[in-house]
């Protein structure tokens, strides 16, 4: 599929309006508007957005507009009136409703990304819905087992099989050591796009040698517990737990802009991290370039349940350091399967790795950091990525 495309691309940024929620999503709508595609951005959760300054959900949709809008005029001009944000399902800003109604009625491609935006009304019939899996394990576990805890749980899986293609960021999902189940749904892994060129100064510039390795990070936990076959997995408290004391282990700064509720803050503070606050420490699209670029390079661990699946997940925020030249230490989640580790891209299992990892790179960071940004550029860029998604979404077999 080479032609021209009417795109109708969803993701959260209303609902989160944060600058590294703006570059996971906005990097699909802008490197298909690259690739020469007619492109949109819509969002429609039904949701109260966050407020981050705030610090508090609101039942007003100006604030998350405005953050929509700027993030175009600064970093893609010409999307400027390709927006569309329904708030609580009714008010339009960007956009009027009755021009992207006009847009859904002869739309070629919807790609539903994290799949929590509702399917337009006016969509096209002969449009192409991808639903895209951001939160594997998570999200296949649900459609299994439909735990009542989940609100709205068996509307919502009825959305997410109302796609006629479904990618997942479990890019290990077709190795025989993923746990993921399949749930009936014939899943396709599918990449993180990223737009180097909005990366390559940070790429050119080497941080300070005192400078910390970083991460951002949504502590919060599942409302209910997630249990599949008699086994629970969890989120992010119980990998951080194996690797609390790594502070004391290592002669390096290591810091942690952490978001989310019930964080233990105190007591990461006590073995050694330095904690910030993540919505305030990156609020805006170019404060979190910003945070990375002063960072070292990238720590950071996962969800429980992508690390015991064995899912193959990898984080955009990952690839985003990756692009800007910084090296990165994560855990494993099964993507060791997929992408060259060892240089620029490190991975560890237990504290001890952890440690021997953040070494190896402090003892030749230049190589690394070479290396991290080739990974960028023969994994994440765009153009790549986001035509292998169109391939998948039209590809007659899936």
């Amino acid at each position: 599929m080479t032609s021209r495309l009417r795109i109708i691309v969803t993701g959260l940024v209303g609902l989160y309006p944060l600058g590294g929620v703006a570059w996971d999503y906005f990097q699909y709508v802008i490197g298909l508007a690259r690739l020469g595609h007619d492109v949109y951005y819509h969002e429609d959760t039904w949701s109260w957005p966050y407020h981050p300054v705030e610090n508090r959900y609101t039942p007003e949709g100006d604030y998350s507009a405005t953050f929509i809008g700027n993030f175009f005029r600064q970093y893609a001009k010409d999307m400027e009136k390709r927006w569309h944000y329904l708030h609580l399902h009714e008010k339009s800003f960007g956009m009027d409703r009755s021009d992207f109604d006009g847009v859904a009625r002869t739309a070629d491609l919807f790609i539903n990304v994290s799949g929590d935006c509702f399917i337009p009304d006016r969509l096209s019939q002969r449009c192409v819905k991808v639903f895209l899996d951001t939160d594997p394990g998570y999200n296949q576990i649900m459609l299994s087992e439909r735990f009542a805890w989940s609100e709205n749980v068996e509307r919502w899986c009825e959305i997410v099989r109302g796609h006629d293609r479904h990618l997942t960021n479990a890019e290990n999902i077709n190795s025989p050591d993923c746990l993921v189940p399949q749930v009936d749904i014939r899943w396709k892994p599918t990449g993180r796009p990223v737009l180097l060129r909005l990366w390559d100064v940070f790429a050119d510039i080497r941080p300070a040698k005192t400078a910390p390795w970083t991460t951002v990070m949504t502590w919060n936990a599942f409302k209910g517990k997630l249990v599949y076959h008699g086994v629970e997995y969890e989120s992010k408290g119980r990998e951080f737990e194996k690797l609390i004391g790594l502070p004391r282990r290592v002669r390096y700064p290591l810091k942690v802009a952490v978001g989310g509720v019930h964080a233990p803050l105190e007591k990461l503070a006590s073995h050694g991290w330095e904690i910030l606050d993540g919505p305030r420490a990156t609020l805006t699209p170019i404060q979190y370039q910003d945070f990375i670029a002063g960072s070292k390079g990238e720590f950071s661990i996962a969800k429980h349940v992508y690390v015991a699946m064995r899912t193959g997940w990898f984080s955009y925020r990952s690839a985003c350091y990756l692009a800007a030249g910084r090296p990165v230490v994560v855990q494993d989640t099964g993507f060791s399967n997929i992408f060259p580790t060892g240089e620029g891209l490190l991975t560890f299992t237990n504290l001890e790795e952890a440690a021997a990892s953040l070494e190896n790179v402090e003892a030749d960071y230049d190589r690394h950091a070479r290396a991290a940004r080739a990974v960028a550029e023969e994994y994440f860029e765009s153009d790549r990525v986001l035509t292998r998604l169109i391939e998948d979404a039209f590809r007659r077999d899936a």
